[in-house]
């Protein structure tokens, strides 16, 4: 900026820094408040280069005080905040830009430009390599440090937004900060987008490399600007169905030099001038944000360090939102969800493409199988067995388009009880103790304690031992010879008291 006569101040906390500038860029303002630039009337617009986590409330105040404002990547670190920011932005008719630098590198635009014309044929992969030792971090992790250049590019290059995204990686200096990331980006035309950046690497290493059908191109930014871009025209033959690689020599493609750096500032400066769209406007950065936290959420869901339970487990395709609490020995399977504030007890086992919560209590030992839901309102007592496929309500007459919300009815299913696979638990009504509710059962009023219930409505045909097996008439257990006595609709157990002298 100050090369092309844009620089009016430099903002900075750090006395050493002040030095330093104040050597290096004569006549220019040093202040130690970014408030004093934002202030400013003589200033028009802002660039912001701090760490991550303050790009927000930077960007924000910047915004609000109506400057045009280019930030460092990435715009924030939560895609709802970068939605209020482009938002902001919007309404106070200002630019706002962010330096995805790559879109600056002649070879990325030249790039684009074959993709764009055919040269390459329909696109099948790309992968990205960003790989350094040091500089090292502790305010954010290599993903979020290296990746939203290779993020932004795929994304640009292949023109849409990934449908899937999964992530892992490796925390080696700082069990909290990852130093290597790879990131796998699905695309719903089939294209797929690998990015892997490590700060811990023995040696530097920038490379793109884009694979078509007809064309492979490799950009490498370590190699001098004659070999930075080049084509590949490889070929697969095919002879009695078995593939055989034809390899071609590399063909350099002509870049005209230039420093991105200095692009991107003019590009930076052009817009707010002209008042255009920059090429990295919010809303591409909103895009790669997006990215970026769906690539964390899996990285945080890999990693060796993710709060599995003591003596228990949670799958890698399971979900588990922040908030939420997962007691020890217990076990989450394949594509199951459990959503925020939701609580579940020590050693329980939570089956297939379960769905928890939020704001749901599981008690201890709890077994619930596959396919089922269990949403807000209900609650789960210690030992409850949910059979596949059953099904819980909250709310008693559902309308799609009414919302029912502050109509929820709570739902006790108490400790011990049964519930057969693919029985309705109706919501507000209580599963007594140890009752047992048959397969395809549909519950409709409270279920006393042991009652064994089955039928649409569901009626009482018997009693349940606490134990799992049926009374006979006499209410004497054949597999635990515990004794009960049913009294005015409900089952107790007997003593030896009661029963010697006939106490009720």
């Amino acid at each position: 900026m100050h090369a092309l006569g844009a620089l009016h101040t430099i903002s900075d906390a750090s006395p050493k820094i002040h030095t330093q500038m104040a050597e290096q860029y004569s006549g220019v303002q040093l202040v130690s408040d970014a408030a004093e630039v934002l202030e400013n009337p003589e200033i028009d617009a802002v660039v912001i280069a701090t760490p991550a986590m303050t790009h927000f409330d930077l960007v924000q105040d910047a915004l609000r005080e109506g400057k045009d404002v280019m930030v460092e990547k990435p715009l924030c670190l939560h895609a709802t905040d970068g939605a209020k920011l482009v938002e902001l932005a919007k309404e106070t008719g200002r630019i706002l830009m962010v330096g995805h630098l790559l879109w600056y590198h002649p070879a990325v635009l030249k790039l684009r430009e074959l993709i764009v014309g055919g040269e390459l044929g329909s696109l099948r992969y790309i992968s990205s390599n960003r790989l350094n030792m040091g500089k090292l971090r502790r305010e954010e992790n290599v993903l979020w440090s290296f990746a939203p250049h290779d993020i932004s590019i795929i994304q640009g290059l292949v023109g849409e937004q990934p449908e899937f995204v999964r992530a892992s990686g490796g925390a080696f200096l700082d069990q909290s900060v990852a130093d290597v990331t790879l990131t796998e980006l699905t695309f719903s035309s089939g294209i797929r987008g690998f990015v892997f950046v490590s700060w811990l690497h023995p040696f530097k290493e920038q490379k793109l490399v884009v694979v078509g059908e007809r064309q492979m191109a490799v950009f490498d930014d370590r190699l001098d600007w004659e070999d930075k871009l080049r084509l590949y025209p490889h070929d697969v033959t095919w002879g009695n169905g078995i593939p055989e690689a034809k390899p071609a020599d590399a063909l350099p493609v002509p870049l005209e030099a230039a420093e991105p750096l200095r692009n991107e500032c003019e590009h930076f400066l052009d817009c707010v001038k002209t008042r255009s769209t920059p090429r990295t406007d919010g809303v591409e950065a909103l895009a790669v944000l997006d990215t970026l936290e769906r690539a964390e959420m899996s990285l945080q869901k890999s990693s060796a360090n993710l709060q599995q339970p003591d003596g228990g487990s949670i799958h890698e395709t399971a979900v588990i939102d922040d908030g939420a609490t997962i007691g020890a020995g217990t076990r989450i399977w394949h594509f199951s969800h459990i959503l925020g504030e939701t609580s579940i007890g020590e050693n329980c086992t939570i089956g297939q493409n379960v769905m928890i919560g939020p704001r749901v209590n599981i008690g201890k030992g709890c077994k619930i199988q596959n396919n089922v839901s269990i949403y807000e309102g209900v609650t789960l007592k210690d030992d409850v067995f949910c059979g596949p496929s059953c099904v819980f309500t909250n709310v008693n007459n559902p309308r799609a388009n009414v919302p029912r919300r502050d109509e929820f009815r709570e739902t006790v299913v108490h400790e011990g009880a049964s519930i057969g696979a693919n029985a309705t638990i109706v919501c507000g009504h209580d599963l007594g103790a140890y009752a047992f509710v048959g397969a395809g059962a549909v519950i409709t009023k409270d279920v006393p304690n042991n009652a064994l219930v089955v039928g649409n409505p569901a009626e009482r045909i018997g009693w349940m031992c606490d134990c799992g097996e049926r009374l006979p008439e006499d209410l004497i257990c054949k597999s635990c010879s515990t004794s009960y006595s049913e009294i005015n609709g409900t089952l107790k157990k007997s003593s030896w008291i009661a029963d010697r002298f006939h106490i009720e």
